[in-house]
């Protein structure tokens, strides 16, 4: 009678080789980007005419809820209550559209690597009502920390232009963009390996 097939994931040195690995770029991004972080919080906090870090609870490792950090890049707006962003959502300032563009709002996350609620690489971290779906073999993601880039990131590099497209960005984003996030995710769990993870940081860095 045969068992059932393990789920995909990493052994415990490879989760001690990625760790350190981690540690170890994020202090010097940390380091060197410093000066970028604070100047972006100034300009971001003056854009959107409130504090210029956004802070939100997304679903880490184990399912655990942590606070990701990011630089603020839109406006509330009364109407509008998704989690979804789309090119054209009105959310987003000028200034919020050139650092999404740049990354460059992205660069706090080095906090969250660095204390080890992310990692360079991985699963982007959702917000509550996303993972809490996955189940069967899928659960293998919350093995792993989530990501700043990833295979999924790198995929769907223009996911808010193609969101805006859809007359319905929530429905196709649950139904056709999450899906196969998914099955990129899996795949990078199967085929792990240190030097995939730089390929990945390098490809985002010069994508």
């Amino acid at each position: 009678m045969g068992g059932q097939a393990p789920l995909p994931g990493l052994s415990e040195r490879q989760q001690l080789q990625k760790r350190c690995f981690d540690i170890t770029f994020a202090s010097i991004g940390l380091v060197a980007l410093v000066w970028l972080i604070l100047l972006a919080y100034l300009v971001a906090s003056l854009d959107t005419r409130s504090h210029g870090l956004f802070a939100q609870q997304r679903v880490g490792r184990g399912g655990r809820l942590f606070t990701l950090y990011k630089i603020k890049t839109m406006r509330p707006r009364a109407h509008i209550h998704t989690t979804v962003t789309a090119a054209n959502d009105p959310r987003i300032t000028r200034i919020g559209r050139l650092l999404r563009r740049t990354k460059i709002d992205e660069l706090p996350q080095l906090w969250n690597v660095l204390i080890g609620d992310m990692s360079f690489v991985g699963p982007r971290p959702d917000v509550p009502g996303f993972a809490d779906r996955l189940g069967g073999e899928a659960l293998a993601i919350l093995s792993v920390r989530p990501g700043i880039t990833g295979p999924a990131t790198l995929r769907f590099r223009g996911e808010e232009e193609l969101l805006a497209k859809q007359p319905d960005p929530d429905t196709y984003n649950r139904t056709e963009v999450y899906p196969e996030k998914v099955r990129l995710n899996l795949e990078y769990l199967r085929h792990w390996g240190l030097m995939q993870d730089v390929r990945l940081i390098w490809d985002t860095l010069v994508g």
